[in-house]
């Protein structure tokens, strides 16, 4: 397949080739979890705090958007897949105040009413902001657990700096 490379570098690219396909995975997952988490949120409604019952779902959504932008453009910058998610959820926010019959009908379906809301709401868009920071968050000290711990497989020629995720008693004395 490539076949002026050394073996080190054969072996580079596919530890890395595994590395993207693996965290397409565990963004696929994640969105899965959100996906669930969301419905959830919905069902079990009556037995959340009313706050979570209420606010969680377009949170949690915007986090699935997130993580699905992270899975289909694995290599796109964290930063950049964080403002293309909140962009794509403010235009379907948008999208809410167009009232043509043929959409409403798609709103009344229960993935219509899932996938583009029923009704536009300003306060909808602090919920996607905070589902989108938080995802965020959540992949940026994640995925630098999982490179880090990748790191020592994977020749770079740069000096190991301290892993965030795990604690080691003996480097706090230092």
């Amino acid at each position: 397949m490539f076949p002026n490379i050394s073996n080190e570098q054969r072996r580079y690219l596919h530890l890395r080739l595994f590395f993207y396909s693996g965290r397409r995975v565990l963004y696929l997952a994640a969105a899965s979890a959100s996906i669930v988490s969301g419905l959830a949120s919905r069902y079990f409604s009556a037995f959340l705090p009313k706050f979570i019952a209420v606010y969680a779902g377009d949170a949690i959504w915007a986090s699935m958007i997130y993580f699905g932008f992270r899975a289909i453009s694995i290599r796109t910058p964290l930063h950049t897949a964080a403002l293309a998610s909140f962009l794509f959820s403010v235009m379907i926010e948008f999208s809410q105040l167009y009232q043509a019959g043929w959409i409403n009908e798609l709103r009344a379906t229960l993935l219509g009413a899932l996938v583009l809301g029923k009704g536009f709401v300003t306060q909808d868009l602090a919920r996607y902001s905070f589902g989108i920071a938080a995802a965020y968050l959540l992949d940026v000290f994640l995925l630098s657990c999982y490179s880090k711990r990748n790191a020592t497989s994977i020749p770079s020629g740069r000096q190991a700096t301290p892993d965030p995720c795990r604690h080691d008693p003996a480097s706090m004395n230092k």
